[in-house]
């Protein structure tokens, strides 16, 4: 049946920027589907926790700041020792800092850069190599953007960040298919998280993007469940290299 290709059960995922928003929405939708879940995050995830562990599901906390790459191989360690195997990872951890192209910094651009792009192909080397020494093939699953098809103001590091983030999710698909392993991205469209609120309290810039959403709302986290599962999960063994957008319709106007 097909729908037994979606199932996790068994399954063990590491999902950073796993407190909030977005990250703590695909770590239920993950559980939900029966994963066993590492969290990580700068900051404990004590909701999350208590979410997946209402769904039969068990939850390993990592509490690391992703600005380096000095916490991958304890998150590996920590995730081996607990679960003895890891199959899922998803690459949501991400920061975004505002300000005229002209008046940039060069901390926030290294700081965007170092999480949001640095960091997450260093992790994604670790848990492909673990994909590579368990013989089990996997799943690398990352988060991108919008601003990885359009320009966007205000936020050079940013774009340049999920740009990148699309690009690599191509090139590393190109190298690691041949162990078994899947590398695709999501695009989510305005979410209304923690990066967006500065947006959203902003009346006339939040009006203007709704005009322009055809499902005319601002997502959430729960749009981005089915396809986190569906990259996740043996039904995507065939998707690769690719990036969704879950954006109600925002690239297509």
């Amino acid at each position: 049946m097909i729908l037994n290709n979606f199932k996790l059960v068994g399954k063990v995922a590491i999902v950073t920027g796993s407190s909030t928003g977005l990250g703590q929405g695909m770590c239920l939708a993950l559980a939900e589907a029966g994963a066993d879940i590492v969290g990580v995050d700068y900051v404990p995830s004590p909701e999350t926790k208590k979410l997946v562990e209402e769904r039969g599901r068990k939850f390993l906390e990592v509490v690391a700041n992703l600005l380096t790459t000095e916490p991958i191989e304890d998150i590996i360690t920590k995730t081996i020792s607990e679960f003895g195997h890891v199959d899922i990872l998803v690459n949501n951890a991400g920061i975004i800092r505002r300000c005229d192209a002209i008046d940039f910094s060069e901390k926030d651009w290294d700081d965007v850069l170092n999480i949001n792009l640095k960091t997450l192909f260093f992790l994604s080397q670790r848990v492909a190599k673990e994909f590579v020494k368990q013989n089990t093939g996997g799943k690398i699953i990352s988060v991108a953007s919008m601003l990885s098809y359009q320009g966007g103001i205000r936020v050079p590091s940013y774009t340049a960040s999920k740009s990148g983030v699309k690009g690599l999710t191509m090139a590393l698909a190109n190298e690691w298919a041949k162990y078994g392993i899947n590398v695709n991205a999501i695009a989510p469209g305005y979410m209304a998280t923690n990066n967006t609120k500065a947006l959203r309290e902003d009346k006339e810039r939040s009006e203007a993007i709704l005009e322009r959403i055809p499902a005319g709302r601002w997502g959430t986290p729960d749009d981005l469940k089915g396809v986190v599962v569906f990259l996740a999960s043996k039904a995507s063994d065939y998707v690769n290299g690719f990036t969704i957008a879950v954006d109600g319709g925002w690239l297509a106007r």
